[in-house]
């Protein structure tokens, strides 16, 4: 037995550098406005206001421009005038002029003349007769990512057959567009189009191709592959779990699971945690029955659930809620494709979902560096809260905009923003052989953490688990803990949001089999 003693970790907390303003701005004499403005954007230009009764707009404002710099336009009505930056000046030589300017007399704001454009709308013909896509904001996100997302990111959907030549889908899926687990071939259209639509709609529900002139319009233009994994009857859990497990492999940033029944299952509890591991998120449907929790796999802690609410954003009558639900989304007569080249409107938690996932591929191509733990944070962070309980809408509405316009880090729009502040702890050990074990006791850093990451990292021939207890003072174990992970290997992590901080977080390393050295990590993020 090694040292099972309580130890506490030594914390480690990243601070984050804070840039300091520089000097003030030198004074310049007047300048004639420039006649004849070219239209379109103007991104080296400041717009001062003056006060009413201070006197001529332009007069008021050169006093203070500094020499680099000029007044080129004004407006007598408006009481503004536009200072021209040359087109090399930083950026901050801009914000100490708006800092120094705005505390002069007389000077109401100053502020950059931002670009502002016409909201996307792309020309697909059905676009009119579809709300998802408007009601999370994702033709306002288009306008802020290239080319309506990004090709290099993949969502897998892991449902029945897909006809991913579809001419509103062949586009945006791959050319090795998937592989069926249920007959075992590598090709994942269904052979029953007319009993097999499901997963053609959630396809185009995530990423119909945008602006093709065709059809309808996803949420974006992520690349899309298909895990034949059920078929009309239904599908095994193995099946499932190893179509998750493909998908990963092939490279999965998102895998869409609009399907559950199965209660929990350990085999697939290891398949999402293989996932998570690997750069995974798992977006998974709520459940259809309307009861109050939800199904699996979306009630893994792995797994972000997700509700569905009406174009009122109401609560659908059919989804299930509960305290495990993480966000929600348009699920009730979503417009989609369906076999054959065809169209139609389908209700169900199992919409809402790729309506997330599609979102969580339009945010990846904006802020491509985001792993699993910090997308799911990020989609939270900016979600809308459009007023429904947390167990019914989870963090909020998930909202393209926001999540595509907001800093990852920087909070904003939802339930679990937080600062963007995050803390590190590791300790090491030891473990002998099976039935080892090692106890640690975590005094928490942050007061109310918005989400906190346990990780362990054992011996490859070793199959090391971990176990974690909050708001208790009892050591957590095999038999009696709050969060397990415990796959069949040593890589193990666990997520929870909005941790019980009342007590000092308990935490088990036990040996399964095999022994070894081990690392455990610890982040807090606030």
């Amino acid at each position: 037995m090694s040292d099972d003693s309580t130890q506490r970790f030594n914390r480690r907390t990243f601070l984050k550098a804070t840039g300091a303003a520089g000097a003030a701005v030198a004074a310049s004499g007047v300048t004639a406005a420039t006649p004849g403005r070219e239209p379109g954007p103007k991104k080296d230009e400041i717009l001062v206001g003056v006060s009413a009764g201070r006197g001529d707009v332009e007069a008021q404002v050169s006093q203070h421009v500094p020499g680099n710099a000029e007044v080129v336009h004004s407006s007598k009505t408006l009481r503004y005038a536009a200072v021209k930056f040359p087109s090399k000046a930083p950026e901050h030589a801009k914000q100490n002029f708006i800092e120094a300017i705005t505390k002069k007399d007389g000077i109401k704001y100053a502020e950059k003349n931002a670009t502002h454009q016409a909201f996307a709308t792309p020309n697909d013909p059905r676009f009119s007769d579809q709300y998802a896509p408007q009601q999370v904001e994702s033709p306002a996100a288009w306008d802020e990512v290239s080319g309506y997302g990004d090709s290099g990111v993949t969502i897998a959907v892991v449902d029945t057959g897909a006809q991913y030549d579809h001419p509103d889908l062949e586009e945006n899926y791959k050319s090795d567009p998937g592989k069926d687990f249920v007959d075992d071939d590598s090709d994942p259209r269904p052979p029953s189009p007319s009993d097999e639509k499901h997963g053609t709609h959630v396809s185009g529900c995530a990423a119909g191709v945008v602006n093709d002139s065709t059809g309808v319009a996803g949420q974006g233009n992520s690349s899309l592959i298909n895990g034949r994994a059920l078929g009309p009857n239904g599908g095994s859990t193995s099946d499932i779990a190893d179509a998750i497990r493909w998908a990963t492999d092939q490279g999965a940033d998102i895998i869409n699971m609009s399907l559950g029944g199965g209660g929990y299952s350990q085999t697939m509890k290891n398949a999402v945690q293989y996932a998570v591991n690997n750069g995974a998120l798992p977006i998974c449907a709520a459940g259809n029955d309307g009861s109050s929790s939800v199904s699996y796999p979306a009630g893994y802690s792995e797994c972000m659930a997700i509700s569905a609410v009406d174009s009122n954003e109401q609560l659908a009558s059919f989804s299930q809620y509960g305290s495990k639900v993480d966000l929600c989304a348009p699920g009730v007569d979503v417009l989609s494709t369906v076999p054959t080249d065809s169209y139609a409107k389908f209700s169900g938690t199992s919409m809402a979902t790729p309506v997330t996932s599609g979102v969580a591929g339009l945010t990846l191509a904006k802020h491509s560096s985001l792993g699993p733990s910090d997308l799911r944070s990020h989609l939270k962070a900016t979600a809308k809260d459009i007023g429904l309980s947390s167990d019914k809408q989870g963090a909020g509405q998930v909202n393209a905009l926001n999540a595509v316009t907001t800093q990852p880090g920087s909070g904003g729009g939802g339930d679990d923003g937080g600062s963007g502040d995050s803390t590190t702890s590791t300790a090491s050990g030891t473990l002998s052989d099976s039935y080892d074990y090692d106890d640690y006791s975590y005094a928490w850093e942050y007061s109310s953490p918005s989400q906190v990451v346990v990780e362990l990292s054992g011996p490859s021939g070793a199959d090391f688990d971990l176990y974690v207890n909050t708001g208790t003072t009892s050591a957590a174990t095999p038999s009696s803990y709050d969060y397990g992970s415990y796959t069949t290997d040593s890589q193990e992590s666990i997520t929870i949001d909005n941790p019980d901080t009342s007590t000092e977080m308990q935490i088990d390393v036990d040996s399964y089999s095999g022994s070894g050295d081990y690392t455990l990590t610890i982040t807090e993020k606030k």
